[in-house]
């Protein structure tokens, strides 16, 4: 096939050659061509969403970042039957899911994971019939396995070439695995990462960022121009070298930013100002973020991106992203783990009868001016009771009716505790159940006389001391001559009652045994 420009020759008379014929630059009788190349996105797949999204993209890096620890912050309660549940397994399952990890880092590796992947995986870890820890799994080595059927039958983790299949209950009722997915419209196993949607919007805001470094490097949009208005009308080339080298030593860079420039005779300088088409790469580029934020579901106010912003202020914007954004997250969250988990303790899903976790709504900041609306109109609304305004606010109703008044049940045992009548708290069987309210007893003597105390070990760290102990017992000391086990037995036992809490590892109990044995001398 003869080449184009082969081909471009022919239309033109070929010209008789002459030896004393002299070109102005060896590129004079050439037609170039130009021609749009065809842009290169990024592949499609959890690793480059990873890498080109979350590690390379400071827009994507904050929203998710943003989304997935005001998630994780929300402090869930554990209800049954509509009634809230202050002490169960469950809630200390959540509170410390494995042995190095907290509810914040477990739920914000839970959320991350489902919002750069679209895919979250969490493994339940069972010991003598209880679930004892959960881990979130990495979504780019997990498979689904579907059945004949084509529902998922099993799960596979692959590292450095070992697959370990999940296909067993770790205690009955409990899947191995819980695997929550974003929507996608064209896959049964999988869901749909956020980041794909906004995958062209992040390839040119990458390459945007890619492109001004590079210009920041190589300094190759000049400022100015440097003009020779000399007689001649032109420098030798001896003199053009030495300006060239010149002004790459001394005036390129960030380094000689801002240097005076001494020119010679005939030089002048001509400032240089941004073009349209300069201007609209930028605006590109802020387009771009405005894209990216709008795909995460973060206002790009927010962010700090310049444009038009659609909210009147900060505080409106703030409530958006958490009503339209995190909420969400959190209550998909909170009833896939209700019904996952719930079997393990009541042998039901999280429907009626079941254990349900929900969100703590009242500890969000960012809605407190809607709660103290709500409140003022259920305060002014004189056509409701007492008991329907606390259940239209989101609280159970009241155990003395209507009558706020009537805050503490008259009937209790030795040890303070409610039993909501004057022979105890009775199954249906006559059996004596957990009492479910607690008050301090009413001392009925005088007042024991003060016993010293141990002091504390001068130059421990907190590891050391062992110092992470539950709130209400900081403060506390063990008395001279009481070890450990005594002291967390009084702390406890006036806490919850004599024996009415668990002794075992990683418990409360255990906490603050090992910080009278560690702490105090």
């Amino acid at each position: 096939m003869p080449r184009i420009a082969d081909a471009i020759a022919k239309l033109w008379p070929r010209a008789a050659a002459s030896p004393t014929e002299a070109k102005a630059s060896a590129t004079a009788a050439l037609i170039a061509f130009e021609r749009l190349g065809e842009p290169v996105w990024s592949p499609r797949d959890v690793t480059a969403f990873a890498r080109e999204g979350f590690m390379q993209n400071a827009i994507v890096y904050r929203c998710v970042r943003m989304i997935s620890e005001a998630s994780a912050s929300i402090p869930l309660l554990l209800y049954e039957d509509g009634t809230e549940i202050e002490r169960h397994p469950f809630l200390d399952l959540m509170r410390q899911p494995s042995y190095d990890h907290t509810t914040a880092d477990f739920l914000e590796s839970w959320y991350g994971h489902l919002l750069v992947a679209g895919n979250a995986y969490v493994e339940a870890v069972g010991l003598d019939g209880a679930v004892r820890e959960l881990h979130v799994l990495r979504p780019d080595r997990m498979k689904v396995v579907a059945g004949a059927q084509g529902w998922p039958e099993a799960f596979e983790y692959t590292l450095d070439g070992a697959t370990h299949r999940f296909d067993s209950e770790p205690v009955a009722g409990v899947r191995p695995i819980l695997h929550m997915r974003l929507f996608h419209p064209l896959n049964d196993y999988y869901g749909m990462s956020p980041i794909e949607a906004a995958a062209v919007a992040i390839d040119i805001h990458n390459a945007a960022a890619k492109w001004n470094k590079a210009l920041l490097d190589n300094a190759a949009r000049p400022s100015g121009a440097l003009v020779y208005a000399s007689r001649e009308g032109k420098l030798t080339d001896e003199q053009f070298a030495r300006l060239k080298s010149e002004l790459e030593t001394s005036f390129q860079g960030a380094r000689n930013a801002g240097r005076p420039m001494l020119l010679e005779g005939g030089l002048d300088w001509k400032a240089l100002s941004m073009s349209p088409k300069d201007m609209d790469f930028i605006e590109a580029k802020n387009a771009a973020a405005r894209e990216i934020a709008l795909a995460m579901g973060v206002p790009p106010m927010l962010l700090g991106i310049p444009g038009d912003n659609t909210y009147s202020n900060y505080q409106e914007a703030s409530r958006a992203f958490w009503r339209q954004t995190v909420l969400p997250l959190v209550h998909r969250t909170a009833r896939a783990f209700s019904t996952w988990l719930s079997p393990a303790w009541s042998g039901q899903g999280g429907g009626a009868g079941g254990l349900e976790l929900r969100a703590d709504l009242d500890q969000v900041d960012a809605l407190a001016s809607e709660r103290d609306a709500l409140w003022t109109r259920l305060e002014k609304a004189t056509f409701v009771t007492a008991n329907e305004k606390r259940a239209a606010a989101g609280y159970p109703e009241h155990a003395g009716g209507d009558d706020l008044a009537a805050k503490y049940n008259p009937y209790h045992d030795g040890a303070g505790r409610f039993t909501f009548g004057p022979d105890g708290v009775r199954a249906p069987d006559g059996t004596p159940v957990d009492y479910v309210q607690a008050k301090p007893p009413t001392p009925t003597g005088p007042p024991s006389p003060s016993r010293p105390q141990k002091s504390p070990i001068p130059g421990l760290s907190g590891k050391e001391a062992a110092s992470d102990v539950p709130s209400w017992a900081r403060g506390e000391r063990p008395y001279v001559g009481e070890d450990g086990n005594a002291f967390a037995k009084r702390l406890m036992d006036a806490k919850y009652g004599a024996g009415n809490y668990d002794t075992r590892t990683n418990t409360e109990y255990s906490k603050i045994k090992k910080h009278g044995e560690r702490g105090y001398k």
